[in-house]
């Protein structure tokens, strides 16, 4: 039951859909929406009790920036958990994955939205990516500790939380 939550995005567009949507379920009371950049908050230190970011971390500029940008706004024993997609290693699954992000999604995401770049960049930023330890040792090196991995859907996702 939080009193208070703060979205934040880039673009004012996707803020106005979560503004909506918000409004929609009757959340707006506790939900505001703030248009800003990961690398450079425009929140005060300490000022968070738990910071979330769903599959975002892999489009920062400036990876270190952002986690240490998530760092600072983080109170004393806040919580920073992120959720981002990952490349699978067992078999069937690495093999599908394989297939599916590298082929059938760029083919057939181009085809429907005539924009090829854009399901192109999906499968080169999460490649990119440096997922398992290596995130969790991107996250010990800015000062976080208490670290927790854990995988979803045979790898495809993984989710990262860390304390300040």
């Amino acid at each position: 039951n939080p009193k208070k939550i703060i979205g934040l995005d880039l673009s004012n567009g996707m803020l106005n859909v979560g503004r909506q949507k918000s409004k929609k379920r009757g959340l707006d009371n506790i939900i505001d929406f703030t248009q800003g950049d990961s690398e450079n908050l425009p929140f005060d230190d300490h000022s968070f009790d738990a910071v979330m970011v769903s599959f975002g971390v892999r489009n920062f500029e400036n990876l270190q920036s952002g986690l240490s940008e998530i760092h600072r706004v983080l109170k004393k024993e806040g919580r920073s958990t992120v959720l981002e997609f990952s490349k699978p290693s067992t078999f069937p699954v690495k093999q599908f994955y394989g297939l599916y992000s590298n082929y059938l999604l760029p083919f057939f995401g181009s085809l429907i939205s005539k924009d090829k770049s854009a399901y192109h960049y999906l499968p080169a930023s999460v490649a990119a990516f440096p997922e398992g330890q290596a995130f969790l040792d991107e996250l010990k090196e800015l000062g976080f500790t208490s670290f927790y991995l854990k995988k979803l859907s045979g790898g495809i996702a993984s989710i990262y939380s860390a304390k300040k």
